[in-house]
C-alpha cells in the first residue's frame, strides 16, 4: 500500500470543455486492509470509519476536489437529487448540479458508474447504473434534470463489470426487452444455459434512444481485473471505487 497520487486516478478520455472535471478511482492508494484492500471509499460495506475517513481524505488531496462530494446511499433506484442539497448520505442513484465547485459522485463495484455533462459545461452528473437502475430507467431520470437538449451532452461510461463476465438470468433479460426489443443484441447465451449482458451496450442504446450520441469510454471490466478493480461478483466482501464530476472556473 501507497499513497494515493494523481496519476493512479482514471481521468476521462472524452472531449468535456475545460469547465469539467472528472476522475475515477481503482482500488490503489488507500490504507484499508483485505478484503477492502486498499483504497475502499464506501462506508457501508463493513470496512473501519477511520480508513474510510483517510481513503476519502486521500482522494480529495489526489483529485484536488474543491469541497466534500455528495455522497448517496445507494439503493440501485432512480432517485436523482441535486447535489448542493446533500449534506449527508441520502437515499439516491445519481446526483447533478449546475454549481460550480461542487462533486458529484458515485460508488461502484461492478455497476455502472455514468458521467454526465452538457458541451457547454454549465452542467454535470453522475449517476450509479446498475443492471436494476438501468431497467429503471435511472438514466433518463438523470437526463432530465440537466435541463439541456439530449444532443447537447457527452457522457463517459467508467469501470464496470464487463460482457464476458456479466452472467444473468432469464429475468433479467426479459426485463430489458420489455422495455425494448433492440437489447436482444446486448444479451449472449452463456455456458451455463443463463445470459451474458452487456452493461455497456445497454447504458449505449439507452443513451442514444435518448438523443445522447457523444458516449465514451466502457472499455474496462472490474471482474476481470483484480489488480486494479474491486468487485462484488468477484468478491462480495469488498471495497468500492468512486467516479466524481464537478464544475470549475
Amino acid at each position: 500500500m501507497g499513497e494515493l497520487r494523481p496519476e493512479m486516478l482514471i481521468i476521462p478520455d472524452w472531449p468535456a470543455p475545460a469547465t469539467v472535471r472528472a476522475v475515477s478511482t481503482i482500488r490503489l492508494g488507500g490504507v484499508s486492509r483485505s478484503p477492502y484492500a486498499d483504497l475502499n471509499l464506501a462506508g457501508h460495506v463493513g470496512d473501519q470509519p477511520d480508513y474510510v475517513v483517510e481513503n476519502r481524505r486521500r482522494l480529495a488531496v489526489a483529485a484536488r476536489l474543491p469541497t466534500e462530494p455528495a455522497w448517496l446511499e445507494q439503493v440501485h433506484g432512480t432517485v436523482v437529487v441535486a447535489a448542493e442539497t446533500v449534506h449527508s448520505p441520502i437515499a439516491a442513484d445519481a446526483a447533478w448540479t449546475c454549481q460550480v465547485g461542487q462533486p458529484c459522485v458515485v460508488m461502484t463495484a461492478d455497476c455502472l458508474p455514468v458521467l454526465l455533462c452538457d458541451r457547454s459545461g454549465t452542467v454535470v452528473a453522475a449517476v450509479h447504473a446498475g443492471w436494476r437502475g438501468l431497467a429503471g430507467g435511472v438514466v433518463a431520470a438523470a437526463v432530465r434534470p440537466l435541463g439541456k437538449p439530449p444532443a447537447e451532452l457527452l457522457a463517459w461510461l467508467g469501470p464496470a463489470i464487463g460482457p464476458d463476465a456479466f452472467e444473468v438470468g432469464e429475468e433479467v433479460r426479459a426485463a430489458f426487452l420489455a422495455l425494448d426489443a433492440g437489447n436482444t443484441a446486448n444479451f449472449r447465451p452463456s455456458p451455463a444455459g443463463r445470459w451474458r449482458a452487456n452493461l455497456y451496450g445497454l447504458a449505449r442504446r439507452q443513451l442514444q434512444r435518448l438523443g445522447v450520441n457523444g458516449i465514451y469510454g466502457g472499455d474496462c471490466c472490474t471482474f476481470s481485473e483484480p489488480a486494479r478493480f474491486f468487485s462484488y461478483r468477484r468478491e462480495h466482501s469488498t471495497g468500492r471505487m468512486a467516479s466524481l464530476i464537478w464544475l470549475e472556473v
